[in-house]
């Protein structure tokens, strides 16, 4: 008796209909929050297009868009990114790096403290060849606005200066100033707080 034909013509059938179902089960995107380098807390809000939305604020926590425009919450861990996504992990550029130096009342002086914490600093600077500095100076809350702003700018001028006299390209090394806009502790007016007085060299 010959074999009927049909079941070798549904090969091909039965397969487009399991890739179809597989990829619509497959979400259509997929966002994993990393933590920051420097512990800082971080969060993202993953939106679908039917209105659900998740909000990511701890350390690999992931949002999948499905493709009815739901957004489904999962957990995973480092040890799971690493094995699904370690070489693309590897073309990431080192991380942002950040060290704060602290002043004198009133001054653009750095204190003996942050003054023997300047070495260290220039040599983890150095070690990023082509990388760029960016120093803001900030302020606590004593004096006017005004002033604060001038003093966080000389602060910042005041480390870039300590930066190039150690051979460090002008180009790559930029100086701002954010007054007393931006403090560690949050103060009323005219509070003298150390934290506050202070510059951060931030490496990328």
């Amino acid at each position: 008796m010959r074999a009927p034909m049909f079941p070798r013509m549904r090969v091909p059938v039965l397969l487009a209909f399991l890739v179809s179902i597989l990829s619509a089960c497959t979400p259509l995107s997929r966002v994993t929050l990393l933590p920051e380098a420097d512990g800082r807390a971080t969060a993202v809000l993953v939106q679908g297009t039917a209105g659900g939305s998740q909000r990511l604020d701890q350390p690999y926590a992931v949002a999948a868009v499905q493709r009815s425009g739901a957004v489904d919450r999962a957990q995973t861990t480092a040890d799971d990114v690493q094995k699904r996504h370690g070489a693309l992990l590897a073309l990431q550029p080192p991380g942002v790096q950040r060290f704060v130096l602290q002043f004198e009342p009133g001054t653009a002086t750095l204190t003996p403290e942050s003054q023997a914490q300047l070495p260290g600093i220039l040599v983890q600077a150095r070690a990023l060849p082509g990388g760029e500095l960016v120093v803001v100076g900030h302020t606590d809350r004593t004096g006017s606005p005004q002033a604060n702003d001038i003093l966080s700018l000389q602060r910042a001028q005041a480390v870039r200066e300590l930066l190039l006299a150690q051979g460090f390209q002008p180009e790559l090394v930029e100086a701002v100033g954010r007054g007393e806009r931006e403090p560690v502790v949050p103060t009323e007016p005219n509070v003298d707080e150390p934290r506050n007085r202070r510059a951060e060299i931030i490496l990328r």
